[in-house]
């Protein structure tokens, strides 16, 4: 049982770890501006929009169309992917649900 709870804190430890060490990609060509979207019927009363948003592929922005999601608890509340300026160019902030 110790060893369970010993190896399971350790592979929570690990995996913490590498989240606060992940590197920010920095993109020196800005993102345009976002599009306006057209929503689809909602297909639920708990269903939560979900924006589109340009992603970098490596050698462009991409649109990524928005999306009708249900929330993973309720009242979850979502939080939208948004582009920052940093470091003399731009990251890419993931959407999230909080």
């Amino acid at each position: 049982m110790l060893k369970k709870l010993l190896i399971g804190s350790a592979f929570g430890l690990l995996l913490s770890v590498g989240t606060v060490c992940a590197e920010e990609v920095i993109i020196k060509v800005r993102p345009p501006a976002d599009r306006v979207e057209e929503r689809i019927a909602r297909p639920g009363p708990n269903h939560v929009w979900i924006a589109g948003y340009y992603r970098w592929d490596g050698g462009t922005h991409v649109w990524v169309p928005g999306r009708w999601e249900l929330p993973p608890r309720p009242g979850g509340v979502w939080v939208a992917h948004k582009w920052v300026k940093r470091h003399g160019g731009w990251v890419l902030i993931e959407g999230h649900w909080r």
